[in-house]
């Protein structure tokens, strides 16, 4: 029985360091896919992209960039900008980038795809779980719901992030207002 390729969605290095070294210490066949076109300005953009590479190429995980779309990201959320944290926007965004996720792991050979949307304390897991459930079978791809956080995932995470001294930014990635 061959293994599962998963596809594996960052929003940030020291989101996904953590499950970057478990995944490989479990010998996951396994891809990290960077599509955050929610991260402003371009310049924050660049900086969090950067990291994440540095951090897939110091464990000799395939990195996929996909096309940086600001414009996209706005059209999906125009009018949703006085939003609180973990409201509809955050949901939007969530699908939006989940979607295409999605879409990149079938057209591209993988089994199942999942993501470190909700390992941050400032996320709401079952709000990313429940986009994640709709785009799975809208687009017809497994999701793994693993909840990075729980067993010391994110204690873990903050701890790699330390020692690697990777480049925390201070927001989400919607611009800050």
């Amino acid at each position: 029985m061959a293994k599962k390729r998963m596809l594996l969605v960052s929003c940030c290095a020291p989101c996904s360091i953590g499950v970057i070294y478990r995944l490989k210490e479990q010998g996951v066949d396994f891809s990290v896919l960077f599509y955050n076109p929610n991260i402003q300005p371009e310049s924050e953009y660049q900086k969090r992209c950067e990291e994440n590479k540095r951090v897939c190429a110091e464990q000799g995980v395939p990195f996929i960039e996909l096309p940086y779309e600001p414009d996209v990201w706005k059209k999906t959320t125009t009018g949703l900008e006085n939003e609180p944290e973990r409201g509809n926007r955050c949901r939007l965004c969530f699908k939006l980038r989940l979607q295409r996720a999605a879409q990149y792991a079938k057209q591209n050979g993988f089994d199942v795809f999942s993501s470190v949307l909700g390992i941050s304390r400032f996320k709401n897991f079952d709000q990313v779980c429940a986009v994640a459930q709709e785009v799975s079978e809208a687009e017809n791809i497994p999701y793994d719901m693993t909840n990075w956080r729980k067993n010391g995932g994110l204690e873990f995470a903050e701890k790699l992030g330390k020692e690697k001294n990777l480049y925390r930014q201070t927001y989400c990635g919607c611009k800050p207002r």
